[in-house]
């Protein structure tokens, strides 16, 4: 498995393969091809389908220039490496294209090439399934945290230290803006409403309350552009952080702790990546929102004390609970249903952290198992319900 640092990735929403992945690819043929006069891209399948509700060709022309480039749209051919492809070209002066390049946008800001190693970074875990990790760590009284303290370089914690103060930060500024969404469904900013009303309650449901008004706060940034992390994507970018934003607000668990939470986090979703997917073009929103409950809730279940099974149990609760989840972006928007099911996820990743403690880890199906049932689940799920806007509520929400 790769770094953790390549799944958090700090950076600018709404979309991780959508507007990461496209904005890194043209960095890099543009560093190639500084002097050329005039640039083509073609942008396939599902990157075709939503790329202008998830502003692809604005982070495109910002990098290549508006003035000497042409995108086109190719929604109905799907390449076969993956559903989010692009083909960048350089036009000549008689209209031909050179230095073709294909490459895909695989999720959560990572690019990929069919059959080639060059954009591949090494790998740094020898473990890739939950079950052998726990293995590891029982047979050296070790936590979760202190594998991938193992496994990664020592400026690791200063990284997740960073990754932690942008998801504050981006909790901080949605909890604080008000107004309208970017986009045309004229979408009104909830977080600092819920955050408001929370306050109001009594305990009990203050809980769930902040909570939401966290993740929605995050996704809401996300979904304006704003700065965030991908936890593991920027559709999914709400759920870790409204869970251990809201841990550290009532409990006042150290930093310290709070960023082995994170590697805990981090390690599941890893797992995820490398096995299956965090694509929702690949495998339906199960493979974003999912994967990143199963983040939060071991997360969650770490800082409170629970032991590698409990953990493991938790992860295993919040990705199945998921199951067939479908990407149907509303207007190709991350906004409907995207935003609410951050919120939502949050709240069962609690929920499920409650739920492995009280079982105390026993139960019959592993994380590992459930993540290539995600996979599979992700591949029958028909085109229309993997981020294309063609299925689902895309179709029968009418403004």
């Amino acid at each position: 498995m790769k770094s953790l640092k390549e799944l958090f990735r700090i950076g600018y929403g709404p979309s991780s393969s959508h507007t990461m992945g496209p904005r890194a690819a043209a960095e890099k043929y543009l560093s190639k091809h500084a002097d050329a006069k005039r640039f083509q891209v073609t942008l396939y399948g599902s990157l075709a389908a939503t790329g202008k509700g998830h502003l692809t060709d604005w982070a495109i022309l910002t990098v290549l220039g508006e003035e000497r480039c042409d995108i086109v749209w190719r929604p109905e051919i799907v390449l076969p490496y993956h559903p989010n492809g692009m083909k960048f070209a350089v036009i000549d002066d008689n209209g031909r294209a050179q230095d073709e390049w294909i490459v895909y946008s695989v999720g959560g800001g990572a690019l990929a090439e069919e059959g080639i190693s060059s954009l591949q970074t090494p790998d740094v875990y020898d473990l890739n399934h939950l079950d052998d990790i726990i293995k590891w760590c029982d047979q050296r009284g070790l936590s979760y945290w202190q594998y991938v303290e193992q496994c990664e370089e020592s400026d690791i914690w200063d990284y997740l230290s960073e990754v932690w103060r942008a998801m504050c930060d981006a909790v901080g500024r949605g909890l604080e803006t008000e107004g309208v969404l970017p986009g045309g469904l004229n979408l009104r900013r909830k977080a600092s409403h819920y955050y408001i009303k929370a306050k109001g309650y009594s305990s009990n449901l203050q809980t769930r309350g902040l909570v939401f008004a966290y993740a929605l706060a995050v996704t809401e940034e996300n979904a304006s552009g704003g700065r965030i992390v991908t936890a593991p994507t920027c559709g999914s970018c709400g759920v870790v952080p409204a869970v251990l934003y809201h841990i550290q607000q009532s409990r006042q668990f150290s930093e310290k702790r709070i960023l082995h939470a994170l590697a805990t986090a981090g390690l599941v979703g890893n797992i995820a990546k490398s096995l299956a997917s965090i694509s929702g073009a690949e495998a339906g929103c199960q493979a974003e929102v999912g994967v990143a409950c199963a983040m939060a809730a071991a997360a969650a279940n770490y800082i409170f004390g629970g032991s590698l099974q409990t953990t493991e149990y938790a992860a295993e609760m919040g990705l199945e609970h998921h199951f067939g989840m479908t990407c149907d972006p509303i207007c190709g928007l991350v906004q409907i249903p995207c935003i609410e099911r951050n919120a939502h996820a949050a709240a069962r990743a609690l929920d499920a952290n409650i739920y492995a403690t009280y079982a105390e880890g026993h139960h019959r199906i592993s994380y590992d198992k459930a993540v290539q049932v995600m996979k599979k689940t992700g591949h029958d799920l028909p085109s229309l319900y993997r981020e294309t806007s063609e299925g689902g509520l895309a179709v029968e929400y009418h403004r």
